[in-house]
């Protein structure tokens, strides 16, 4: 079975497409968890009646207060009862025959404590790859999160994670922040060795949305420093540091331009706070 998980914060307006992708899958073996991340919409309207129907699959729904993607991942995690946990968000949609793919997919690498997991390519709306085509021959290749660019496995994949090893690896909480890209945890397994097996097919359709994380992430760094700097330090493990501080300078100097110095200054006081809790 498959933990289809769906975190969602107003977006009553999207999940429509979302659902009817679900109860159009080829294979109703999975679960699907929506965390309703405090929406202020008809969300909890849409899944009364979703509760009521026969969907041929079972919906586990929670309502939640405002946390942010990583406290509501980490909360599904600790609710699958599948031990492969797929992230669908609630602006995309799965090809009917996503989930018997994933199915297949997964038990080839179940039992091999070498794999973090699984992945099949996104694509647009038009069934256009995110990334392009991976480079490699066959049906996939077999690679870790940080070696994706030696088969041109570019931008967003359709990841599906061993829920065993989410528990091993939850996402950091931070209290008074709602923001922490998931790159956090997936380039932390990454580091440590893990393997996914990539696969050259579409199953996932997504679109990039004005109210999204990815178009608002800039300003979510900033309003949420501590995950920020947490991200940093991940990517100061696993990649040259020079590059890193290139980055950290550019990002700065964004904060400058946009923010003005005194919060530029207030970002470096808890990245310093932090570099010394570190250290005790």
């Amino acid at each position: 079975m498959i933990s289809v998980f769906t975190p969602t914060y107003n977006r009553a307006y999207r999940l429509e497409a979302l659902y009817n992708s679900l109860k159009n899958q080829s294979s109703k073996d999975f679960e699907w968890i929506v965390i309703n991340d405090g929406s202020t919409d008809y969300t909890n309207k849409l899944f009364k009646k979703w509760l009521s129907e026969d969907n041929g699959f079972p919906i586990i729904y929670k309502e939640v207060k405002n946390g942010g993607k990583h406290r509501a991942i980490n909360k599904a995690v600790n609710m699958a009862s599948s031990d492969a946990f797929f992230i669908v968000d609630s602006d995309d949609y799965l090809l009917p025959s996503a989930i018997e793919k994933v199915s297949l997919w997964f038990n080839g690498i179940a039992d091999n404590e070498a794999f973090a997991g699984v992945s099949g390519l996104r694509a647009d709306k038009n069934e256009n790859p995110i990334g392009g085509y991976p480079s490699f021959e066959g049906s996939y290749v077999d690679c870790t999160n940080l070696q994706r660019h030696l088969y041109n496995l570019l931008d967003d994949k359709a990841e599906i994670y061993k829920t065993s090893l989410l528990k091993k690896y939850p996402f950091p909480e931070f209290e008074g922040e709602n923001f922490l890209t998931e790159s956090v945890i997936w380039e932390t397994i990454a580091r440590d060795g893990y393997k996914l097996r990539w696969f050259n097919e579409i199953i996932y359709i997504c679109e990039y949305l004005d109210d999204g994380l990815t178009a608002s992430a800039d300003k979510k760094f900033v309003d949420n420093p501590m995950g920020f700097l947490t991200y940093l330090e991940v990517l100061e493990s696993v990649h040259d540091p020079r590059e890193v501080d290139v980055f950290r300078l550019n990002f700065y100097k964004d904060i400058i331009d946009s923010y003005g110095a005194e919060r530029a200054l207030e970002i470096v006081k808890i990245a310093n706070d932090m570099k010394k809790d570190r250290q005790k």
